[in-house]
């Protein structure tokens, strides 16, 4: 039996990308977002064995036990959850409203967190299971003029690694995907000097490509945390190893105007 892959924010961008990378290999595809007219066009290029397309607000328990009971009975398997979905709000911290940084927390915390409460049962029915979050280069070290995401993706980031530790008892890996900048349609027009200093360099294909390799890993061998290209390797090793003094010096040049 081929494979499965639960992906939430599967209408566009690094979602996107992710599902015909994986259906290029042959993998089961559930994909889900609220745009379902976006996933039910990507899934009519596909055979209908492979892929399956539905509605999903990741902020509603229901929406994602619903969605997830649906996907099982058809794929028979969840062998890989991919918490994609996620949204991002850009400028001067006080001048972005209070209700743009909640519903940041809702979609891009609160949401992993009710897909990895929902997904539980089915991830521990599949052999070598695993979740996949999508955190973000921000969660190295907090970036100025993207606040709450920057937090969010640090809130994703420790669920990541306590989530990881507490299913270890089930065979189930618990990792997360840390790019920089993506070319997708989140970051047209972000409003950070970071994104003026550091461009543009990675494609959603890039990631797809990571996540593919995560998924894929030896468990003995594999990562908690997967940097995507080469500044978010350099940038995550050195937060590990610098005094965080050269760290702050760092992140205050990359957000200066």
């Amino acid at each position: 039996m081929s494979k499965a892959i639960f992906i939430s924010g599967a209408g566009a961008g690094i979602g996107a990308a992710t599902a015909q990378f994986f259906l290029q290999k042959g993998w089961r595809v559930g994909l889900y977002d609220l745009d379902v007219s976006a996933v039910q066009v990507l899934a009519a290029q596909y055979p209908q064995d492979q892929v399956l397309a539905g509605w999903l607000d990741v902020t509603q328990p229901d929406a994602w036990q619903e969605a997830l009971a649906s996907f099982f009975a058809w794929a028979g398997r969840l062998d890989v959850l991919l918490n994609n979905a996620g949204i991002l709000f850009s400028g001067p911290f006080e001048q972005t409203p209070l209700a743009q940084h909640a519903k940041t927390f809702a979609v891009n915390v609160q949401g992993v967190m009710n897909g990895c409460h929902s997904a539980l049962p089915y991830l521990k029915q599949t052999k070598r299971a695993c979740v996949i979050n999508l955190s973000s280069g921000s969660a190295i070290y907090g970036q100025a003029d993207l606040v709450s995401y920057s937090s969010s993706k640090f809130a994703v980031r420790g669920l990541t690694e306590a989530l990881n530790i507490e299913w270890h008892k089930y065979g189930i890996r618990v990792m997360d995907i840390m790019p920089l900048f993506v070319q997708t349609g989140m970051v047209t027009d972000m409003n950070a000097s970071s994104i003026k200093r550091m461009g543009v360099n990675l494609t959603a294909n890039d990631v797809a490509s990571t996540v593919y390799k995560a998924a894929t890993a030896s468990p003995v061998l594999s990562l908690v945390h997967w940097p995507v290209g080469l500044p978010a390797k350099l940038m995550f090793t050195l937060s590990r190893l610098s005094p965080q003094l050269v760290n702050e010096k760092v992140n205050q040049w990359l957000s200066r105007e």
